[in-house]
């Protein structure tokens, strides 16, 4: 144990034993040459606490365990240089704090909860989620790419008795037309002459680009970094956006415009590395009128109604007439992108997974219907008019393997990780020096390994 830790120890034990208060800090845990301090406990006890986590024992057993077992895994990370981006961890802390003051009110709420200024959370958190997603990392390399047969997936469906089988929820299949409020000219023209007089007042010294881009810029996502995207690869960008921004030199210039789905966006470069760059931008959306949102209803109330009369079918109209290129080349079948779901890649929907918009009209509907033209606002945060036919729908139901193949394939390879992850935390155990305080032993802990004889 290092001196300066044997001091703070001897200092809070000469103070305040744990569950007391007024305690400065104290040691509860020492894993390999790192400290867990009550304070690291208490902090995440708050996080926890706030995201609405329940605890199924004591906290104070449980949140220790866990952050050992995160030790261990950022140990061997060190050994391994497993690292992960800074932009892809400040790009998650910046959409944890914008969701942190939306549940508490206001930034100062926030700050009155964790008793911190929002730049100390920010920090604080920034530390958290670079440990969270090395250990992700960490533990995708343990695990490798589990290899299953559907053989290996049958054995255990057998194994499971019927009644500890999964429930699985009820499941959509929906195809969707959409249609595009035409952008007058005028508007066009009006945020290309906004982004113009951005650039002459960057290249003229008057205005930073950073200032802009949080003033400006409506992409939430980098506006409050001052439009910073941090470093990317090429296939990470729209390659209308790529071609300009890896063909930036000099980082006091901005670019053309460039026009993407998105919208109309100038770019400035920070830093290329390799194949990677770093960039600011400033996006600007064309807003759309009720007047263009009406006309493109009346022609999609037309085409609903060329299809209730036969004159066309919905596959038909998918193909050749949506504005919706994700979906129009598969007769307006939506696919599943959220790749945490056990249906991703495949064209089953919870009805949660569904853009908001959808799920409230397809949720009534009977398999074969065919909704009426309504408005919703897509990925990209565009308003487009939208028809959907309901193709499939399969209730709510017990796990079967005929039906529910890819989910009990799922689970099954969650199981096999688990089981490789345990077996590791285990054999870690034994070869790793461990020492947790008086008063913080008496635990049932998820591994009993801690506690050496």
């Amino acid at each position: 144990m290092k001196k300066g830790w044997i001091c703070l120890l001897l200092a809070c034990h000469l103070g305040m034993a744990y569950g007391q208060k007024n305690v400065i800090d104290e040691i509860v845990w020492v894993v390999g040459d790192e400290a867990i301090l009550l304070s690291d406990v208490e902090s995440q006890r708050l996080y926890m606490q706030n995201e609405g986590q329940r605890f199924d024992g004591d906290p104070y057993c449980i949140i220790p365990e866990q952050i050992a077992i995160q030790k261990l895994y950022l140990n061997q990370a060190k050994t391994d240089s497993v690292d992960v981006s800074e932009s892809q961890v400040i790009r998650a802390v910046d959409q944890w704090i914008t969701w942190a003051i939306n549940q508490s009110g206001s930034k100062e709420k926030l700050e009155e909860y964790y008793n911190k200024k929002l730049s100390q959370i920010k920090e604080e958190r920034k530390a958290m989620v670079r440990e969270q997603q090395i250990v992700q990392e960490m533990q995708k390399k343990l695990v490798g790419k589990i290899k299953l047969t559907p053989s290996d997936v049958r054995r255990y469906f057998q194994h499971i008795p019927e009644d500890s089988l999964p429930m699985i929820p009820t499941t959509v299949e929906v195809q969707i037309i959409t249609m595009e409020p035409k952008i007058p000219f005028e508007e066009t023209d009006a945020i290309k002459a906004r982004l113009r007089e951005f650039t002459e007042q960057v290249n003229s010294g008057k205005m930073e680009f950073s200032t802009l881009a949080r003033l400006y810029s409506e992409d939430p996502g980098s506006a409050s970094r001052g439009g910073e995207m941090g470093f990317l690869g090429k296939t990470s960008l729209l390659p209308e956006f790529a071609n300009v921004a890896f063909n930036l030199s000099d980082p006091k210039r901005v670019s053309n415009i460039v026009e993407t789905e998105y919208g109309y966006h100038i770019i400035q470069l920070i830093e290329k590395r390799g194949d990677r760059v770093n960039c600011r931008h400033i996006l600007l959306r064309p807003r759309v009128s009720d007047k263009e949102l009406n006309e493109a209803t009346a022609r999609m109330d037309s085409l609903y109604a060329d299809i209730q009369s036969n004159k066309l079918t919905f596959e038909e109209a998918a193909m050749y007439l949506s504005f919706d290129k994700d979906t129009r080349n598969n007769k307006g079948l939506m696919v599943n992108q959220n790749y945490e779901s056990s249906h991703a890649g495949t064209p089953k929907f919870e009805m949660q997974e569904l853009p908001q918009d959808v799920s409230k009209v397809v949720y009534g509907m009977k398999v074969g219907e065919l909704s009426k033209p309504f408005r919703m606002l897509t990925d990209k945060q565009k308003e487009v008019i939208a028809i959907v036919k309901l193709k499939s729908r399969t209730d709510s139901h017990r796990a079967n393997i005929a039906d529910d193949y890819q989910v009990l394939k799922a689970l099954v390879e969650n199981r096999k990780r688990e089981e490789l992850l345990k077996d590791w935390v285990i054999k870690q155990q034994k070869t790793t020096y461990i020492r947790i305080a008086d008063g913080w032993r008496n635990c049932d802990f998820r591994y009993p390994g801690w506690i050496k004889e």
